[in-house]
């Protein structure tokens, strides 16, 4: 009746919304876009242009941040530094990253595909990882001396450091990088001594940034901003916006340049009065956090604190690191759900070795936990088909009342304990699921080139080896259509034809929305339906045996 029409209706729409957003914030323009030429022209004669002493007045949200200072080389060499999770390469004058390869990620599924590299030429032109001073760049007009003499190893279980010491302007500057096997933080120890006569007001900030590159791109991993105001995930992705700068201030815990699964992001030691600026600048979206101004008075050492994180969103060690910081990986609005599914599949992947089954199996748990639900449905629709006849009596008895008609219908229903929406509702019960598990496939790190059939059984196609992604044969989709029909040609046969006309005309719409979404959610999908299918085999054949009891026993 109308009620299962409006909870298909509704069904579909949040299915729409899905692919939909998406689809428009490409065609929108709020998902970011490649910047015209005119706009680079434009922007590299501003950031030529001398810098003027102006009144800062307080930061807002929606104020626009000025182009930061690029990469001027002073004297220093390249250091490389390797730990069993990347291998970075550090200029030791000033401290900027000019490399940062990652050891377990690849850019494509391919086993001889290259490394992702957070911190390419393009980003590296754009000084990640360096000091500002008083807003001043400290790796151009600082003279930078290091330590160490050769490259550092940082060796399982090891933590190294790497200091540098520069002069900038009447200060002294120490900057300690903290290197650890074991995770993608990096830790940095900041040391400030004034060598004049006079007290100075010191004011750091700390930049990064990536380009486009770090991202595949297209609907579902587009490259953005993001940082964390007071425990809350902020992200800009718009190009226009971007290219403007956006600003904010206020207890800021990190920000960075991101895409789905990777990000270069900077967290100052004191998160309070932390002035956050973000632009898109030369094609490398770039990050800058400068903390509240310190009195250092001379001949005294203050020491900052800082820490940069450049490596996979991977919540369990960001989490490790800092709370906030794992808030970048965003599970949507049904996180706890998400949270829950991701913990079950990793549970399942340590014993199988293959995410697909691991799918698989998690489908079966989901639906062993729906069964008694979907059981009931099923026995409530078999009640609904045996009350036919009398819904036909009443429709001809009222077919000019349709008032009287529907309180005689809901009256039946409540005699006979019969829900007209029972053949919608396991659907519907099942949507945050859905939603949750569509948020994990989508945003973990896990699930990126997560493989479960390389290659389409006898052939040489790749087909699917990465479960983040579309089938790229649509041969899930198509067959996970059929099985709904199916489905729905096995259920017992509603009283509403128009219903049965909307219920027929769903499997052709999901068909069409699963197309574009990960092969991953495809399959759990499909899964469900053929456990689905089973289960209303099951039910119609143990419904159906008091009947020929009762035959055999009349005859």
């Amino acid at each position: 009746m109308q009620d299962g029409k409006n909870l298909i209706i509704a069904i579909v729409l949040c299915l729409l919304v899905i692919v939909g957003w998406s689809y428009l914030g490409q065609k929108m323009g709020w998902a970011p876009q490649p910047v015209p030429p005119a706009e680079q022209t434009a922007q590299s004669q501003q950031q030529q242009q001398p810098e003027q002493a102006k009144p800062a007045p307080a930061p807002e949200a929606s104020m626009t941040a000025a182009p930061l200072p690029v990469f001027k080389e002073s004297q220093g060499r390249d250091m490389v530094v390797k730990t069993p999770l990347y291998t970075a390469t550090i200029y030791t004058g000033g401290g900027i990253l000019r490399s940062f390869e990652l050891t377990n990620f690849r850019q494509t599924v391919a086993s001889d595909s290259p490394l992702v590299n957070l911190v390419n030429p393009a980003t590296a032109a754009m000084a990640p990882m360096g000091l500002l001073v008083n807003g001043q760049p400290s790796w151009s007009v600082g003279a930078w001396s290091c330590e160490e003499s050769g490259d550092i190893e940082v060796t399982q279980g090891e933590k190294k450091s790497v200091r540098l010491t520069g002069m900038i302007g009447d200060m002294r500057v120490v900057r300690e990088l903290i290197f650890d096997s074991s995770t993608y933080l990096i830790k940095e120890n900041i040391a400030v001594t004034p060598s004049g006569t006079q007290a100075v007001s010191v004011r750091l900030g700390y930049t990064t940034g990536a380009d486009a590159s770090n991202a595949v791109g297209g609907q579902y991993d587009a490259m953005r901003i993001g940082w964390d105001d007071n425990g809350s995930l902020n992200e800009e992705s718009s190009s226009e916006k971007l290219t403007t700068g956006v600003m904010n201030a206020g207890t800021i815990y990190w920000g960075g340049a991101m895409s789905t699964y990777f990000l270069n992001g900077v967290l100052p030691g004191n998160a309070a009065g932390v002035t956050f600026k973000g632009v898109l600048q030369n094609n490398v979206y770039r990050v800058a956090l400068e903390q509240s101004p310190v009195t250092v008075g001379p001949g005294q050492e203050t020491v900052f604190t800082s820490s940069y994180w450049f490596g996979p969103k991977d919540r369990k060690l960001m989490g490790a690191s800092s709370e906030e910081l794992a808030k970048s990986v965003d599970l949507g609005m049904f996180s706890s759900i998400a949270k829950g599914l991701l913990w079950i599949l990793n549970f399942f992947y340590s014993y199988v070795g293959n995410w697909g089954i691991a799918i698989i199996l998690l489908t079966i748990v989901i639906k062993i936990i729906f069964w008694p639900l979907t059981a009931k449905s099923y026995s409530s629709m078999e009640k609904m088909k045996k009350l036919a006849p009398m819904m036909q009596k009443i429709k001809e008895k009222y077919k000019d009342d349709k008032e009287a008609m529907n309180k005689e219908v809901m009256a039946l229903y409540k005699t006979y304990n019969v829900n007209p929406a029972s053949g919608c509702i396991p659907i519907l019960i099942q949507m945050p699921v859905f939603f949750g598990l569509y948020q994990a496939l989508l945003t973990a790190i896990e699930m990126r080139h997560a493989s479960f059939i390389d290659t389409l059984p006898f052939t040489d196609i790749p087909w699917l080896c990465d479960l983040s992604a579309r089938d790229p044969l649509y041969i899930t989709p198509i067959v996970m259509g059929l099985s709904m029909l199916i489905q729905q040609k096995m259920a017992p046969q509603g009283v509403d034809p128009k219903q049965q006309k909307i219920m027929m005309i769903l499997p052709i719409v999901f068909t069409f929305l699963f197309l574009a979404f990960p092969c991953g959610l495809v399959v759990y999908w499909l899964v469900n339906n053929i456990l689905a299918i089973a289960q209303q085999w099951w039910m119609g054949h143990k419904l159906k045996k008091p009947g020929k009891k009762a035959q055999s026993t009349a005859k």
